[in-house]
């Protein structure tokens, strides 16, 4: 299993015609380099609860997470490297086929438990797991842990040189860690990628910093919903990676590149504005899409 690869981040300029012609630099921050699937902001939610669970002397890490989570398939690549055992707790019944996700999360060691949709709603936990030897990662990484570990994010880059950051929105985790880590210089915008998922808001401002204002989720980019996409936005992730060879997933980076372009179109950022991306990984996803539907 390879090693996270923090010297694989790189900061890429987009050199578009149509950012330039409205006086604004995009810059994307790579950090879907780092590893192939711990890949992206990921390792960044998880390290502190890895870190946390061996102060704690355990040895066995749960999580929950659905089919194609890249959550679930980072924390069993994740604990492969940091030699702890790991569970997923799995939205629905178990399938006739596993996804590719599930797949290669087994193939990582990953014991995989399928709960029902009502039983996950209520994050119970099948009384196997409720023994002392477990620690207990949730959804996304979201919480304290996991918005520490998002905030080292900005050590990756000057954050003095960009008057934006932009990242997708999915828990929230990573906005908040953002949002702390940030400078009186820097403006957060989240994208949210799910309809009507407007309680995403007071979520992440139960993981910020009293004081803290700098930020806005914008809710208008869903494309039908998680993990839902229309044809609009495949084009675009496709005329997007032959443009810069940046390739995105149709679940989050797609919306986040597709929404950031439309804003600036719309004159949403102001002239002169300095904007970073956020790529946050997550390109396991597409291998849910027809082979062929994308051309990376």
């Amino acid at each position: 299993m390879n090693d996270i690869l923090y010297e694989n981040i790189s900061v890429d300029n987009l050199t578009f015609d149509e950012f330039n012609e409205k006086n604004i630099r995009v810059s994307v921050l790579r950090l879907d380099k780092i590893h192939p699937f711990i890949s992206g902001n990921k390792w960044f939610k998880l390290r502190f609860y890895l870190d946390e669970a061996r102060n704690q002397n355990k040895k066995s890490i749960v999580t929950f997470g659905g089919a194609w989570s890249n959550h679930i398939l980072a924390t069993a690549a994740a604990c492969r490297i940091e030699k702890f055992s790991s569970t997923g707790i799995i939205r629905g019944e178990a399938p006739a086929t596993l996804s590719l996700t599930l797949e290669k999360a087994k193939e990582l060691d990953m014991q995989l438990v399928f709960v029902s949709r009502d039983e996950y709603k209520q994050k119970n936990i099948p009384e196997e797991f409720q023994k002392k030897e477990y620690f207990f990662i949730p959804e996304g990484g979201y919480g304290e842990l996991g918005v520490k570990g998002a905030s080292t994010i900005l050590d990756h880059f000057d954050k003095e040189d960009f008057s934006h950051i932009c990242c997708a929105v999915g828990t929230g985790t990573m906005m908040g860690g953002l949002i702390n880590a940030s400078s009186e210089k820097n403006f957060i915008t989240g994208i949210s990628v799910l309809k009507n998922n407007f309680g995403i808001d007071s979520n992440v401002k139960l993981l910020v910093k009293p004081g803290k204002e700098n930020y806005g989720i914008i809710h208008d980019y869903h494309f039908g919903g998680y993990a839902k996409y229309k044809p609009e936005l495949i084009s675009f992730m496709n005329s997007y990676y032959s443009r810069s060879n940046i390739p995105s997933d149709f679940v989050y980076t797609g919306k986040l590149f597709f929404a950031i372009a439309d804003l600036i179109q719309k004159n949403y950022f102001p002239s002169g504005s300095r904007i970073l991306i956020i790529h946050s990984g997550g390109l396991q996803g597409n291998d849910s899409l027809e082979k062929g539907t994308l051309i990376f």
